[in-house]
């Protein structure tokens, strides 16, 4: 199942052990298939897990992919795009949410393409505490090694042509989206 595009959807995210990490009330679907869903959070209330509620302060977009052990969300700020990579389970829509398992490495990166690993202490206590199989730890960082390789290759999402085109498209989207409400 794969949400529509031109529609609002829920982001959840969870941890290893069925708990809620944190979730977010809206993101705007603009592209939708069978290789990554991708959406815009733009002003989206964020709940975390300790029930501390915040609002996104600049457009994101936003790549979940039923494939990889990642999803990257790349925020556009006046200084240029920066990205926020989190080794994750594949991501799923059930029709509610676009769900999926954060496994607490991050990967920080930065208009020009620095990267910075956060996170590794993290990752070390949930997987004792969560026991994170032998299998996970493996393709965790499998995937963590190939997100690495896609940002220094600079491939998408880690394109900033691309990032400028999918806004510009949401922008387009949002607006027409608008207009259907205001004349029904």
């Amino acid at each position: 199942m794969l949400p529509k595009e031109n529609e609002y959807v829920y982001i959840q995210s969870y941890k290893h052990d069925g708990s809620i990490h944190r979730t977010w009330s809206k993101a705007f679907v603009i592209e939708s298939n069978k290789d990554r869903i991708v959406a815009i959070t733009d002003r989206a209330y964020v709940v975390e897990a300790d029930g501390r509620k915040w609002l996104t302060r600049e457009p994101a977009i936003c790549f979940f992919y039923p494939n990889h052990w990642y999803n990257v969300i790349s925020m556009i700020r006046k200084h240029g795009v920066f990205y926020y990579c989190n080794l994750a389970s594949p991501s799923i829509y059930d029709g509610e949410a676009i769900k999926n398992i954060d496994y607490d490495l991050d990967i920080k990166v930065s208009n020009t393409y620095e990267q910075t690993l956060l996170d590794e202490d993290e990752y070390e206590e949930h997987g004792a505490k969560m026991h994170y199989s032998k299998e996970l730890d493996t393709v965790i960082w499998k995937e963590l090694r190939d997100l690495q390789q896609r940002i220094d290759r600079k491939e998408s999402p880690f394109d900033h042509r691309e990032i400028e085109r999918l806004y510009n498209k949401y922008l387009i989207m949002k607006e027409e989206w608008r207009n259907r409400r205001v004349s029904v």
